[in-house]
């Protein structure tokens, strides 16, 4: 009876270390219903994202976050969380699917996951502190059948540096295997310790192995970054390979018709949002790509700070144009659902002419033109098409503002320029703005989010203000705006 009881009572002690090594996590809470803009109830975010696809299903892989990384004295604390759905508009939510077990582990970080000789294999980077107290990331695996109960291989981390790399640098694998050779692939974010020039040395490790044991370390497949490029994505889409990595959390990829290179930079980055991080991709269905994201928190929730680790999912469609370049778009599944259109009333205030409840014209050559609408809800879907009349100098809109455009959120567009701006954020290399354009925004509490012409697409964290004056402007130019429709968020 006293063995019993002590047995009882010690493995009741072991639960409860372990219990608290990690971050608590209900997913039986969470919604299964559209995922976009998703964060988890509480005070928990979303960090890096991992989506996979298996068999018809979208597995949606994210970094569980508290306390915007600074869990386990700033490492992190981070752990994988899974969400899956087979159409993008419900979705499954399950447990923490791979945790801290370990007090060694001071954060389970990114990675990714790959589906061979069916078994799900997830590699990802171990945060832990060494002997001489030193911060280092080494390489872990591990095994499910499922994709959704993973169990951890020995020895545990398996890899813990490749010659001439950062130790205190080395995360993200981005895992593939070679179907013909039985080769594993692994792609490491590091950094050189002894680069040509001295703040290029950012660099993606290149790991192969047939036993998981024993790993070759071959050329980088990227070099000369001037940061670590971080949570790398590699695929092969329709007779192009991408490579997708981030510098300071934004993303970008280059193309190429080769493995492994040599890359080609695309005419537009289609993936570069400053309000999006580390976006990765995943197929969807027979010939589409799903790309994850997240939008990041402001510090102490003000416009006027900066971003810290870890915020709310988002999500885009991936489109790919003839000459390999990657656009994006509202997935249509996901775009949120919404009451009937608003009556609308336009108000032309300077140099505008309303045509109807629904359409505008702005004819301003010697400056600003100006019409307004009120009483927007805070929450809400806005379509309209946007038809440029010639030369301007810039155009667009001012949400959540006041009876003066005094405050509020400005958006433009500059043909001249091909940039859109959004806040205190734009995006380049935006090409068919001096031709009509549609505009599909949603209002979704402090996240603004912007698709224009299904090309393109642009979000912002907006906190502060909360006016319900929508504000239409050209300046140096004439502008129409048609097909205005505004539609609550249910």
């Amino acid at each position: 009876m006293k063995k019993t009881l002590l047995s009882c009572l010690l493995a009741l002690t072991i639960w409860t270390v372990q219990a608290q090594l990690g971050v608590k996590y209900n997913a039986s809470v969470q919604t299964t219903g559209n995922l976009q803009y998703f964060k988890p109830k509480g005070d928990l975010f979303v960090g890096d994202c991992m989506p996979f696809s298996h068999n018809g299903t979208y597995y949606y892989y994210w970094l569980l976050d508290s306390a915007h990384h600074k869990s386990l004295n700033g490492l992190g604390g981070h752990q994988w969380a899974l969400s899956t759905t087979t159409d993008l508009k419900t979705w499954k939510q399950y447990p923490v699917v791979l945790g801290i077990d370990e007090a060694w582990e001071k954060s389970i970080c990114t990675g990714s996951v790959v589906y061979y000789k069916k078994q799900f294999y997830a590699f990802y980077a171990t945060r832990l502190i060494d002997k001489n107290g030193k911060v280092n990331e080494q390489l872990s695996y591990a095994l499910s059948k499922d994709g959704i109960h993973f169990d951890k291989q020995k020895p545990n981390p398996f890899y813990t540096s490749a010659p001439g790399y950062s130790k205190r640098d080395f995360r993200d694998p981005k895992v593939f295997v070679d179907e013909k050779t039985g080769e594993f692939h692994l792609f490491v974010s590091s950094w050189q310790e002894s680069p040509v020039m001295e703040h290029s040395g950012g660099a993606l490790v290149h790991l192969t192995s047939k036993d998981l044991k024993n790993w070759t370390v071959l050329d980088p497949v990227l070099t000369g970054q001037e940061s670590v490029p971080e949570c790398p994505d590699y695929f092969y889409w329709n007779g192009w390979y991408y490579l997708v990595y981030s510098h300071n959390s934004d993303t970008y990829y280059v193309k190429s018709k080769k493995a492994y290179g040599p890359w080609e930079e695309p005419k537009n980055q289609a993936f570069l949002e400053s309000w999006v991080n580390v976006v990765k991709t995943a197929s969807f269905g027979s010939a589409r790509r799903i790309a994850a994201g997240w939008v990041p928190s402001r510090r102490d929730d003000k416009d006027s700070n900066g971003e810290v680790f870890g915020g709310n999912t988002i999500f885009r469609e991936v489109i790919q144009q003839p000459d390999g370049t990657l656009n994006t778009k509202f997935p249509e599944e996901m775009i949120p659902a919404t009451g009937p259109e608003l009556d609308l009333k336009i108000n032309p205030d300077l140099l505008a002419t309303s045509k109807g409840n629904h359409n505008l014209e702005i004819d301003a050559p010697n400056g600003y033109g100006a019409a307004h609408l009120e009483n927007i809800p805070q929450k809400c879907r806005i379509t309209m098409e946007i038809e440029p009349v010639g030369t301007n100098e810039d155009f667009g809109f001012v949400f959540r503002s006041d009876a003066k455009a005094d405050k509020g959120y400005r958006a433009s567009f500059s043909a001249n320029n091909q940039s859109v701006s959004l806040g205190n954020t734009d995006i380049r290399a935006v090409d068919g703005l001096d031709k009509t354009i549609k505009i599909d925004i949603i209002l979704n509490d402090d996240i603004i989010d912007m698709s224009v012409n299904n090309k393109r697409c642009i979000v912002n964290r907006l906190i502060d203000q909360k006016g319900s004056y929508l504000w239409l402007f050209a300046k140096h130019g004439k502008v129409r705006y048609k097909s205005i429709k505004i539609s609550p968020l249910l």
